[in-house]
């Protein structure tokens, strides 16, 4: 991984994943962002340069740490979403003080406007939080953002959702960026950008191509490996651990009722599930649930059936031991997929090398879900503290 050093950000390119390095000292002057692109603030997580609604550019910077507002990035699709700044009761969605919002509807209009408006929108920069050894300031470039998306309207790729907090109702938007297929940002373009000329012979081509005639070209990722290790199965920090404690701690004693958690996990992650029936003990068939994934049009539906099975296993957590699904367990569920038909493994834990190994390399149409992925989900969908988990599980699946 390319790093950065502070004393080289003001000279640096921005490189897709290289991470540069925070100062040691208090304010401005430790905030890595603003050293590569001066004039955009130190602080938060929009950062504009420019007066009036015209930006020269924009940073969109995360923590991807506040779980209300789980910005995310897909690096296999190029889809980033990104949530505004009216993240607490007591303002209005497009309040004047809350400067993020405005900047994302104005940027938004200028998208779907008709005829099309783009040469009015900034260019975003993506920066994620990256603490190193020697600065907990640091940060990762993600990427040059555009709003939108392939194939998402005018009416999915901003949308203001409501949220609640101590009984008190308020709305925050919901973005969706691009980002471009671009591996390199040169100095020399940051340099124009900062002079106000976003089309100059530095400019990058996706972002021209964009600008000028509307066309997406994401950065699409292809993974090089499809086996995820122990640890890119378990939980990624601490509010993720804690969820799924509660899960495993709730159904630990009774295995049997973690199947029908399992198959509202695999409904809540695409709304395109049907679960037609969560089977029993020793009438299962190796199966601990069946249904239906729903594919065409709505008027013209086809449907193709799988099979799911559930393992509510110890988690790594807190230093004991991982309990991982071998291979017995995912040839017992391969074993039972009939002809058109595809499976899903839910577990708490993680599936072993060897056994991930052998549904990858012989191309065996089973979807994993592990310990984190459980986690995610349920946050995701707005189940997003211990206490909320805990609180649903009782009420959805007592036991």
């Amino acid at each position: 991984m390319k790093l950065f050093r502070y004393g080289e950000l003001g000279k640096s390119d921005l490189i897709i994943d290289a991470v540069y390095e925070g100062g040691g000292s208090v304010g401005e002057l430790g905030d890595p962002i603003s050293k590569i692109l001066p004039g955009c603030g130190n602080m938060g997580g929009f950062r504009a340069s420019g007066k009036g609604i015209y930006k020269k550019f924009v940073v969109l910077y995360t923590s991807g740490e506040h779980k209300d507002w789980p910005d995310n990035i897909d690096i296999n699709s190029g889809r980033f979403t990104y949530y505004g700044d009216n993240q607490k009761p007591g303002h209005e969605l497009h309040d004047t003080n809350k400067k993020g919002n405005l900047l994302l509807k104005n940027a938004f209009e200028w998208l779907h406007s008709n005829p099309l408006n783009l040469e009015k929108v900034p260019p975003f920069f993506v920066f994620v939080k990256f603490p190193t050894e020697l600065s907990a300031r640091s940060v990762q470039f993600k990427g040059l953002a555009v709003p939108g998306f392939p194939g998402m309207t005018a009416t999915e790729d901003l949308v203001a959702v409501w949220k609640t907090t101590n009984n008190l109702r308020f709305q925050n938007y919901r973005s969706t960026f691009t980002i471009l297929d671009e591996a390199v940002i040169s100095r020399k373009w940051l340099e124009d950008i900062s002079k106000g000329s976003t089309i100059t012979q530095n400019t990058p081509k996706t972002w021209r191509l964009w600008k000028e005639k509307g066309v997406y070209v994401p950065l699409f990722s292809e993974p090089t490996t499809a086996i995820r290790s122990l640890e890119e199965q378990m939980p990624l920090n601490l509010l993720q651990a804690k969820i799924l404690n509660a899960v495993y701690n709730h159904f630990k004693d009774t295995p049997l009722a973690f199947e029908f958690f399992a198959a509202k996990i695999f409904q809540m992650l695409d709304s395109r599930v049907i679960i037609d029936e969560v089977t029993r003990g020793a009438v299962d068939g190796g199966r601990d649930a069946i249904g239906r994934y729903l594919l065409g049009l709505p008027d013209d539906p086809i449907y193709v059936e799988f099979s799911l099975e559930a393992k509510c296993y110890r988690p790594n957590l807190r230093g004991v031991k991982l309990n991982s699904v071998g291979v017995k367990e995912v040839s017992r569920l391969i074993s039972r997929l009939r002809h058109r038909q595809f499976g899903i493994l839910v577990t708490t834990s993680a599936v072993g090398r060897q056994a991930y190994s052998e549904i990858r390399e012989d191309r065996h149409p089973v979807i994993i879900i592990c310990g984190r992925d459980i986690a995610e989900i349920l946050i995701n969908r707005g189940f997003n503290t211990q206490r909320i988990v805990k609180q649903m599980l009782e009420n959805e699946f007592p036991l």
